[in-house]
């Protein structure tokens, strides 16, 4: 029980806020916990699993390497992820198990297409983070793979595992995993940046298929050990006095949505959900839509400060296809079309390359505080304007009728 407390070792946690990474403490429970990850979607000794993540991320390095070893299994260690070479080394290899993270999916799918894709041994993939429309174009360009999404954070007390193939969920909740784990989806105020409480203090539930925060119970069976030195970045991940008096619960900092069958959405970060014109606006959204248009090749989204405005503008980072051009009009035609009019991107601004953390997510910080200021940002940057229903070039003169508040936002 006592080796259980221990620390296996730590893991440093890059975020998108400023800062210095905060040292996850990794317990050997929680090690033996994620080596059972491999076990507990069906994978077994005679598996071979392709491993292309960072091991200085726990998913490469319990899930992956961890549950090779608890297996017995083969592990294909791979240097560095490469899409081109991807399938020619799962044939190579045998492989019949990968470990993914969504972007890793969805980057094979922007592969050319070439003959036999489908020509391999692999059965599962396990991980996480993998879009639904992404999950959809991969099972049908790439094959009978089982996807074994799964839920979880490095330092965090609570998991959950997709069992059952259902496109875009993290896993299902019923009562016998209720015993295992108590988590619970609370009502949040994105201006206060806090769980929302009622007048006696309470957090308040939310209703299903609609998004809440998630946040798990910590007791002796799930523990929160923390980050190494660091009791200010502890306490501040905790939540007590949630639903009576002395109880303390995990913030986990994500948004999950529970259906009417249970199953379990993610939904979005905290961190990457902003509020304008009184309205939530998730990003990942906002993302997914811009993508659809087949000359975008990536799209990072996220809220910017306007002057005398409360809230965030929409803003959308943007990389197009090789060989292919930015069409304004079309931009514009696919947001207010698919999106609220809350929701819409106010400003566009094209990139060459993304900055990208070791688990190709995208870095959001540096965008956030560099704005749309034309006089500070090279890239061309643009502007919706409903008038003429297109983007249109931001320039100096319109950045200064903006901040000025002669342009309505």
């Amino acid at each position: 029980h006592v080796i259980h407390k221990l620390a296996f070792y730590y893991i440093y946690l890059f975020s998108f806020l400023p800062g210095l990474p905060k040292a996850a403490v990794i317990s050997q429970l929680q090690a033996l916990k994620g080596s059972a990850g491999l076990w507990a979607f069906g994978c077994t000794a005679n598996d071979i699993i392709y491993i292309t993540l960072p091991l200085y991320h726990s998913s490469g390095a319990l899930l992956g390497i961890g549950g090779c070893i608890e297996l017995g299994a083969t592990c294909v260690l791979k240097k560095k992820f490469s899409a081109s070479q991807f399938w020619n080394d799962c044939r190579k290899y045998n492989v019949t198990v990968f470990q993914y993270i969504g972007e890793l999916c969805r980057y094979l799918c922007k592969q050319p297409k070439r003959e036999g894709e489908k020509d391999h041994q692999v059965r599962l993939a396990v991980g996480n983070g993998i879009r639904s429309d992404v999950w959809r174009e991969f099972l049908d360009r790439f094959g009978n793979i089982k996807m074994c999404e799964l839920y979880g954070a490095t330092e965090g007390n609570i998991c959950f595992m997709n069992h059952t193939g259902k496109i875009g969920s993290v896993g299902r909740t019923n009562f016998f995993y209720k015993l295992l784990f108590t988590f619970d989806l609370v009502k949040y105020d994105f201006q206060k940046d806090e769980p929302i409480r009622n007048e006696q203090g309470w957090c308040l539930h939310v209703k299903k298929g609609e998004p809440g925060l998630l946040i798990s119970r910590v007791n002796e069976k799930n523990p929160f050990f923390g980050y190494a030195g660091s009791k200010k970045h502890t306490e501040k991940k905790l939540l007590c006095d949630v639903f009576k008096k002395g109880d303390v619960y995990f913030n986990t900092g994500d948004l999950m949505v529970q259906d009417q069958d249970n199953f379990l959405y993610f939904w979005d970060r905290i961190g990457d959900t902003f509020r304008w014109k009184g309205e939530n606006v998730a990003t990942t959204e906002v993302a997914d839509v811009i993508g659809m248009l087949d000359f975008i090749q990536e799209t990072n989204a996220y809220g910017v400060t306007v002057r005398d405005y409360e809230g965030k503008a929409g803003m959308a980072s943007i990389i197009l296809k090789p060989n292919k051009s930015l069409d304004l009009e079309k931009v514009y035609e696919q947001v207010v079309t698919f999106l609220p009019a809350y929701a819409c991107p106010r400003f566009l601004r094209i990139q060459e390359k993304m900055e990208t953390t070791g688990t190709f997510k995208l870095q959001k910080f540096q965008l956030v505080e560099e704005g749309f200021n034309p006089l500070k940002i090279s890239d061309p940057l643009y502007f919706m304007d409903n008038l003429k229903k297109s983007f249109v070039p931001l320039t100096k003169e319109l950045y200064n009728q903006i901040m000025l508040g002669e342009v309505k936002l």
